[in-house]
């Protein structure tokens, strides 16, 4: 996980970033994520790689300021994609009802948006995701962290929860 959203980003970054420079011209898409903002138990190493994502496309957009070269950071939540049934995640409110607020399509369609219009970010596309993406800053720790656990636990099922005893 780490080398595909941080050290693949980098690399790819790196060698996109020497391209455009000598061009003086383009834009560049990273794909961060509304969990890059939260607590996330049960994907803590899948969230702790979004911040970095969301840093990094700041970082080289500030850098390439003076250049017609832009950086936009995509934040979309929950889309209706196999990345929840990938994640062994079926069972799960967010696996199973919460991504459907959001249809790839149109999460592409604000990514593909905001990265002509050279915007900074965008949280797309549900909004509830751009509700809690505002609200990001101002919401404690561990309060983002009870809310992310209840949408990431499994499922009561016949009266009994799947998730480990503690």
């Amino acid at each position: 996980m780490v080398n595909l959203n941080c050290t693949g980003t980098v690399h790819l970054a790196k060698y996109v970033v020497r391209h455009m420079v000598a061009r003086n011209q383009g834009r560049i898409l990273f794909t961060a994520s509304i969990a890059g903002e939260t607590v996330a138990p049960r994907e803590v190493v899948y969230a702790a790689t979004k911040p970095f994502d969301l840093s990094l496309a700041h970082s080289i957009r500030y850098e390439l300021r003076d250049t017609a070269i832009t950086a936009t950071a995509l934040q979309p939540g929950p889309t209706d994609t196999d990345f929840f049934h990938r994640a062994g995640m079926d069972n799960t409110e967010v696996g199973s009802d919460g991504k459907h607020e959001s249809q790839p399509d149109a999460v592409a369609r604000q990514g593909i948006d905001a990265l002509m219009a050279g915007t900074d970010h965008v949280y797309a596309a549900s909004t509830k995701t751009k509700i809690e993406g505002m609200l990001a800053n101002a919401t404690p720790g561990a309060v983002k962290g009870a809310m992310h656990e209840k949408m990431v636990a499994p499922k009561l099922q016949a009266g009994k929860c799947f998730a480990p005893r503690k």
